[in-house]
């Protein structure tokens, strides 16, 4: 659990140190606009001063310096307007209208209404006689402003690529694991296994009467089904048509003789039989699996309630505790490889359980409610 929280720990700090670069970046990319916007105003102030003294101009007045700053502007759109708003002259302006005074006068309109104009009086004398500068944001401040986002974006697609593309290899990393473990594991318990079923037999022979043999034999039966599971497991094993109420009515008996009296199994099943494609051999560890985690949690004392139900598409299982529950933080975790409440165990149970429902019988397991000091209810669902 405490390597959980750690892995939690490092994502919320990567997406807060992410957040942080995001905001730093929308941040210097506001100023840099922002002072070159103030840029553009100074340098339309020194386009309008020209302006004027092209209207005020005479046979004696050197126009050279005047054109030459007028000319110069080459990428800030420009509209000059009278004071009635009749468009005297535009630059750097792109006609999207057949109508293009009417498309000018709306563009001017627009300008004005942003406080992107300047006003230069023609005669200091009347203060009516005037000219209205009215200018936009040049290209390069258009492409600015879109240009953060765009490349957030970018980065966003990447890092999701990326976050996919290990998430992905670590689980296939953890699938090789997980079967090569339990392959080894049952070929390990496979020598000693064979060796026991043998001395079963002899005991059998020589001690026909004897009580103890059968429940022996039973165990060993049992011990051979376990590696026989472990042995399916990294496989995609058959599913064939098997009775939901049977698997349910083996695993309580199973629990029933191996838990104390103080643990009450309670299983509640329909009256008519349910048959699904699974494999029971499978689909019977991860109901024992849930029994057992259920004891565990209770600590030895309690009740276990197992509900079968169906729909006309789908069979629903629940298994209920009475135990301690699982805090909310950690319902999202206890499939993940790892995770474990127990001070003893790998914590790969549940996230086995989660790949056998979920990969081999197409089915669904979630928790569907716990609470502290109440108790958990697992629900399966499996399609009919």
């Amino acid at each position: 659990m405490q390597w959980t929280d750690q892995i939690r720990r490092v994502k919320i700090l990567l997406v807060v140190a992410a957040v942080l670069i995001a905001v730093a970046s929308l941040l210097v990319s506001h100023y840099l606009v922002r002072d070159l916007s103030i840029e553009e105003r100074n340098k339309m102030g020194v386009w309008a001063e020209a302006m004027r003294s092209l209207n005020n101009a005479d046979e004696t007045t050197d126009l050279n310096l005047v054109l030459t700053v007028i000319d110069e502007n080459n990428t800030i759109p420009v509209v000059v307007t009278d004071e009635v708003g009749n468009v005297q002259t535009f630059r750097n302006v792109n006609i999207k209208s057949a109508d293009t005074l009417a498309y000018l006068s709306s563009l001017a309109e627009k300008m004005k209404s942003g406080n992107r104009y300047i006003r230069i009086e023609l005669d200091d004398s009347t203060k009516t006689d005037y000219i209205d500068v009215c200018y936009d944001e040049s290209v390069m401040i258009k492409r600015l402003n879109i240009y953060p986002y765009v490349s957030l974006g970018v980065v966003m697609i990447f890092v999701v690529v990326a976050i996919f593309a290990l998430l992905t290899s670590k689980r296939a990393e953890q699938n090789k694991v997980w079967v090569g473990l339990s392959k080894e594991t049952a070929h390990q318990l496979g020598t000693p296994i064979s060796s026991l079923m043998a001395w079963t037999e002899i005991l059998k022979e020589n001690y026909p009467d004897d009580e103890l043999i059968p429940e022996m034999d039973k165990d060993v039966k049992r011990l051979q089904l376990i590696a026989e599971r472990f042995s399916k497991i990294g496989s995609l094993p058959e599913p064939v048509p098997s009775s939901l109420n049977t698997v349910m009515q083996h695993v309580v008996e199973y629990m029933d003789r191996r838990t104390s009296q103080q643990v009450k199994m309670v299983c509640n099943l329909p009256e008519q039989d349910i048959i699904v494609k699974i494999n029971a051999s499978l689909f019977e560890w991860v109901i024992e699996n849930l029994c057992k985690n259920a004891v565990d949690a209770m600590g030895g004392s309690g009740t276990i309630t197992i509900d079968m139900t169906e729909s006309d598409d789908r069979v629903f299982i629940e298994v209920a505790d009475t135990g301690k529950g699982i805090r909310k933080k950690d319902i999202d975790n206890v499939f993940k490889p790892g995770f474990t409440t127990k001070k003893r165990g790998w914590g790969l149970g549940l996230s086995l359980a989660k790949r056998i429902v979920e990969e081999y019988h197409r089915g669904k397991i979630f928790v569907k409610q716990s609470e502290v000091g109440k108790g958990t209810t697992f629900r399966i669902e499996l399609k009919k």
